[in-house]
C-alpha cells in the first residue's frame, strides 16, 4: 500500500477530529432527537428545534473550548443557513486555527431529493453564506445525512472544491473523476459518532470513548492497515456537559496512543493525497 510522503511513517490510524454545527429551516426540525417519539405528520417539533439549537449557542463554544485545551485541529462542518445567523461563532472558529466546511444549506434539505437545478443553488447559497461569515470560500463538503445526489460529486468538482466525505468505501482517500474535474473522496466512519451511538441507539456516552480506546488498542491485529479513523461530534449533542466529557477523554485516548495514531483532520488528508499521482 502507497502512502503520500506526508503520512507520519509508523501510524496506522489517521484520527480526524470532526464537529457538525448544523441548522434547521425555520419550518423544520430534526427527524431524530432525545424524546424518541415523533410527532405527527405536519406539527413542527418546537423541542426538537430548540433541542438543536443548543448547538451554535452553547455546544460550540464549549467544544471549541475542548480543541484548544487539548491543542488539536478540527474540521467544522457547518450547515449555511447557521453561518448566515451566527457570524461571531464562525469568526471565533477561524481565529482558533479550524477550518470550516460546507455541510449543506439546511439540514432538511437532502441533495437526493432534489433536482440538479435545486441542488446547485443550495450549493451556492452555503458556499455565499460561509464565506461572507468567515472571509474563505470552504474547501470541503458532506451533504445533510451523508446523502449525496447522484450530481453532487460533479457540482463539487465544478465548484472547484478539494474534497467531501460523502464516502463510504474505502479506507483511504483517493481522488474522484467527474466530468467537471477531479475532487478527493475523503472517507467517513461512523463507528466514533456521537449521533448514532448515543441518540439513535441509546448507548451510554462512555461507548463513545471506549469505542475509540477498542479500535486504537487493537488496530495492530488488524490486517490492511493503515486506515483512517473519524472522532465526530455533533454540537447540540456531545457539546452538552455529559458529552464534552467523554470528547475531551476520547482526545486523552487519541494522545495516549499516538505510537501509532496519526491526530489529523479531513482537509489535511485530502491535501496530502491529492499529490500522489
Amino acid at each position: 500500500m502507497t502512502l503520500p510522503s506526508d503520512w507520519p511513517a509508523e501510524r496506522r490510524v489517521a484520527l480526524s477530529v470532526s464537529v457538525m454545527l448544523e441548522g434547521w429551516t425555520d419550518d423544520s426540525a430534526p427527524g431524530i432527537g432525545p424524546m424518541g417519539n415523533p410527532l405527527k405528520s405536519g406539527v413542527l417539533d418546537l423541542q426538537g428545534r430548540s433541542w438543536a439549537e443548543y448547538g451554535p449557542k452553547a455546544g460550540a463554544w464549549r467544544l471549541l473550548d475542548i480543541l484548544q485545551a487539548a491543542g488539536v485541529r478540527a474540521v467544522f462542518y457547518v450547515s449555511g443557513i447557521l453561518a448566515e445567523r451566527h457570524t461571531g461563532l464562525m469568526q471565533a472558529i477561524i481565529a482558533a486555527g479550524h477550518e470550516i466546511a460546507a455541510h449543506g444549506w439546511a439540514q432538511n434539505i437532502i441533495p437526493a431529493y432534489q433536482s440538479k437545478a435545486e441542488e446547485t443553488a443550495d450549493l451556492d447559497r452555503c458556499i455565499a453564506a460561509l464565506q461572507a461569515a468567515t472571509g474563505k470560500r470552504p474547501r470541503g463538503w458532506i451533504s445533510p445525512r451523508c446523502t449525496p445526489s447522484p450530481s453532487t460529486s460533479e457540482l463539487l468538482a465544478d465548484a472547484k472544491f478539494a474534497w467531501h466525505g460523502d464516502v463510504f468505501d474505502a479506507d483511504l482517500p483517493h481522488r474522484l473523476q467527474t466530468q467537471s474535474g477531479p475532487v478527493m473522496a475523503v472517507p467517513f466512519t461512523m463507528e466514533v459518532n456521537d449521533l448514532p451511538l448515543y441518540i439513535r441507539y441509546g448507548n451510554e456516552p462512555e461507548a463513545f470513548t471506549r469505542i475509540l480506546r477498542r479500535i486504537l488498542e487493537g488496530c495492530a491485529e488488524i490486517p490492511r492497515t493503515p486506515f483512517c479513523l473519524d472522532l465526530t461530534v455533533h454540537a447540540h449533542v456531545f457539546g452538552r456537559p455529559y458529552g464534552a466529557i467523554e470528547f475531551a477523554k476520547s482526545l486523552e485516548v487519541a494522545k495516549q496512543h499516538r505510537a501509532h495514531t496519526w491526530l489529523t483532520d479531513h482537509g489535511t488528508l485530502a491535501d496530502i493525497f491529492s499529490n500522489m499521482p
